[in-house]
């Protein structure tokens, strides 16, 4: 049961198909707050941010009629600080059902009642980090009780049956020996799970890269395993080539040929835009972005979630869309 219908879904993909052949965006981020109320280790964010400049629901909802972009996730920060988060979420919506929408949260403020009225509003995949499958969580994210808060409200959430919820696990140094555990915790908590890649690129801390050839090897037979078991299941929602291109920019330390500022874009809380999270010059439209930033661009410092779904081929996207649906409408 899901709040996504299969008219939607084809609408969603034949908006897709126009974003590759026009060169829109397939994913508009907005970074709806930049204050956070965790401080984790791997990121330049954490703490309140006084009088921060945001834009206003209706703002939200004009700006996304005008991008047109299939797919908008919101994250931040941390959005649930936001005490109109549910009309932001609402102004995005749009009367076909369309974007798509992905809601990314650290979990502290999620609960039984913010989550039904997410859902509600539109929101279609609510994404939550987890990092370890225990209370090594808490000390990752600098925030005492969270990943007991998790344990208990995850599997509470998972019981309404929408099959929306996502667990967000980010492959380090520290939690490499532990990434099928936090898979089999997804499969205990009847959600789902998406790996992405540590990047030094917001804080410039190589003490996270995964280094050395014993390190190499058990990545390399993580991933493998990580690739078996999607085959016989369906809570990881990593497809294979998604999965081994972790692996090769873990192993490499780059990305070649980013599309930031085409494929994906990021909306700052104040509505400047900026081509990805991690390189925030700001430009004043996706057109000035495009000329002054991604034509030139060579970063290839990050393989986030966000930029590796977006810059998959057209092709890869058709293939794959049959088991997408397959997890979306079971």
């Amino acid at each position: 049961m899901t709040n996504f219908s299969v008219l939607q879904g084809l609408k969603l993909a034949g908006k897709a198909i126009g974003s590759y052949i026009t060169n829109r965006p397939l994913v508009v981020s907005y970074e709806v707050t930049l204050s956070c109320n965790c401080n984790c280790r791997h990121c330049d964010l954490g703490g309140m941010i006084k009088d921060e400049k945001q834009l206003q629901p209706h703002e939200y909802g004009k700006l996304t009629r005008l991008l047109k972009p299939p797919v908008v996730q919101i994250s931040g920060g941390e959005p649930l600080l936001r005490k109109d988060i549910i009309e932001v979420v609402k102004a995005i919506k749009q009367p076909d059902g369309l974007p798509y929408l992905i809601f990314v949260t650290n979990g502290v403020l999620l609960n039984e009642s913010n989550y039904l009225e997410l859902h509600k509003a539109g929101v279609n995949q609510i994404s939550v980090s987890l990092d370890f499958p225990d209370e090594r969580h808490d000390d990752f994210r600098r925030h005492r009780g969270l990943y007991n808060h998790l344990e208990r409200t995850i599997p509470k959430l998972a019981k309404f049956g929408f099959r929306d919820i996502i667990l967000n696990t980010v492959i380090t140094r520290d939690n490499l020996k532990e990434v099928l555990s936090i898979a089999s915790k997804a499969e205990e908590w009847n959600v789902f799970i998406s790996y992405s890649a540590y990047t030094t690129r917001r804080t410039g801390d190589r003490s996270y890269c995964i280094d050395g050839e014993e390190e190499r090897e058990t990545l390399r037979g993580t991933i493998q395993q990580l690739v078996e078991l999607q085959k016989r299941t369906n809570h990881i929602v990593n497809p294979k080539a998604e999965l081994l291109d972790t692996l090769k920019f873990l192993e490499q330390g780059a990305m070649p040929n980013c599309k930031a500022g085409i494929r994906f874009f990021v909306v700052m809380p104040d509505g400047g835009f900026v081509p990805c999270s991690l390189w925030r010059n700001r430009y004043s439209s996706q057109k000035e972005m495009i000329e002054k930033f991604s034509r030139r661009n060579r970063c290839g410092d990050c393989y986030v979630s966000i930029r590796a779904y977006s810059e998959r081929s057209l092709w890869s996207q058709l293939k794959e869309a049959p088991s997408y649906y397959k997890r979306l409408f079971a």
